[in-house]
């Protein structure tokens, strides 16, 4: 019994080989038949080495290898001086740092990417500093209800969409999203300098709406958007703000891109309108990688302009009957050099920007601060409050260079100088922003004011972790 059914079970072994073999020969002349292709996956940028270009991932690959989830982990630690030495350790004018003299947890920022077949979303959470300091610049928070500052604070990102596979991808992502207006990533752990230019510290981290990006070719991304507006959690009117990023990366040295925005984004002035134009350019020109002495050289160079128009401005030109100019104007330029097999590095580069009517100038904080008073809305909530009215001049610029060490792509050390100026009082000078003493519970005498400087230089050194 037992010799029949090996018996058995070997002959129907011998015919499926019979018919495995006639299915995969020529049936013309009996040579074996080649073996269907696999289409080609088509990824954007497939075979790119964009490590070393600003605003992007430094690193090569993710250590981690789970289906349908693929986790990101960083942590943000600084500590930085001013040497005007301001009494209440406070920072004005900066999106990066918030306190002098304190070792600070700017960011810690946890979640992922989620895949399943087309579906996918990302997820990622802010604790620290920064879950306080960039919300707050959100005026949108104050219409209506339900405090949309708190509800999403603690979330930088967070979307869910679909892909396409047409043409080399369509995406299309409904949520909170990175804007990118201003060259650098909100994400200090991918940009070369940490204190950001004003160009960028001065232009929207985020928007809120729906993202659809579009791959025509390997090289070029066509990205529109239609948002609630300029780096705001609500709407401030009932329009929404539109607009489109275009990235042409024809080569792995290369690439060129704009971020043009339209929206009504001054609170109950649905006449005003404001545009917005941001464009760059990176180029690596040099890249020898396993060189122990100068390994990569690369240069960024952006521009932005723009304008308000409509209820009581008037963009570039002042008009008697329209009102002031209400504009935007702003460079920057960066350059950095790569040393011992891309893990020193040197960075030197500044900006300029001028904006009348101030109405993108990051609001000075403390009792110097013009945004409305969380408990009292029709009130400011600072008593000396740094002036936005149209027409109010505001022109700075920057420079900044600074040295980092990189052991491995999930850590880096900074030590960076700044100085920074502008054309009116703007900088917390000795005496701070919050009171006398520099506490919040100090009474504040009849005769105090916040004290605002036009200059300040500062040192900023950073611990950076990501995987």
């Amino acid at each position: 019994m037992k010799r029949t059914k090996i018996g058995l079970i070997a002959m129907v072994a011998m015919m499926l080989t019979h018919q495995a073999n006639a299915q995969s020969t020529n049936p013309s002349d009996g040579t074996a038949a080649p073996a269907p292709e696999a289409p080609e996956a088509k990824i954007p940028l497939d075979g790119f080495d964009l490590t070393w270009m600003n605003g992007s991932d430094r690193r090569d690959s993710s250590v981690f290898h789970i289906p349908y989830f693929t986790p990101s982990i960083m942590v943000d630690n600084n500590i930085t001086h001013s040497f005007n030495d301001p009494i209440d350790h406070t920072v004005v004018g900066s999106t990066a740092l918030a306190r002098n003299d304190e070792m600070v947890i700017s960011a810690i920022n946890l979640g992922g990417d989620f895949t399943y077949g087309n579906a996918h979303a990302r997820i990622m959470t802010q604790f620290g500093a920064r879950s306080q300091v960039v919300p707050r610049n959100d005026l949108s928070v104050y219409r209506g209800q339900y405090n949309l500052d708190d509800a999403y604070r603690y979330l930088n990102e967070a979307y869910a969409g679909y892909h396409f596979d047409v043409m080399y991808g369509i995406n299309v992502d409904f949520g909170l999203f990175m804007s990118y207006i201003g060259l650098n990533s909100y994400y200090q752990e991918e940009n070369w300098e940490y204190q950001a230019s004003f160009t960028s510290d001065n232009t929207p981290w985020f928007f809120n709406g729906i993202r659809i990006q579009l791959f025509p070719t390997k090289y070029l991304k066509i990205e529109p958007w239609i948002i609630n507006g300029w780096q705001s959690y609500g709407s401030f009117n009932a329009l929404p703000g539109v607009g489109c990023n275009v990235t042409y990366t024809p080569r792995e040295y290369f690439r060129i891109l704009t971020n043009d925005y339209w929206g009504t984004d001054a609170a109950g002035l649905v006449g005003r309108h404001r545009f917005h134009s941001d464009n760059s350019l990176f180029l690596r020109y040099f890249n020898n990688r396993q060189s122990k002495g100068l390994s990569r050289m690369a240069l960024t160079a952006t521009g932005d302009v723009g304008f308000e128009q409509g209820d009581g401005v008037n963009g570039f030109t002042s008009d008697p009957v329209k009102g002031p100019a209400q504009y935007f104007a702003s460079f920057m330029v960066y350059n950095k050099m790569w040393f011992c097999k891309n893990h020193l590095g040197w960075y030197i580069g500044g900006g300029w920007m001028t904006n009348p009517g101030r109405y993108l100038v990051l609001a000075p904080t403390g009792d110097a601060s013009p945004l409305p008073n969380p408990s009292n809305p029709t009130q400011t909530a600072g008593t000396h409050p740094f002036s936005e009215n149209p027409g109010d001049q505001f022109t700075g610029w920057d420079c900044s260079t600074g040295f980092s060490w990189t052991p491995n792509q999930s850590i880096e050390f900074k030590l960076e100088w700044v100085h920074r100026q502008a054309s009116v009082n703007y900088f917390a000078g000795p005496g701070g922003v919050t009171s006398p003493s520099g506490y919040t519970y100090t009474p504040l005498t009849g005769g105090w004011a916040p004290d605002l400087v036009t200059s300040e230089n500062r040192l900023v050194a950073a611990f950076l972790f990501r995987l």
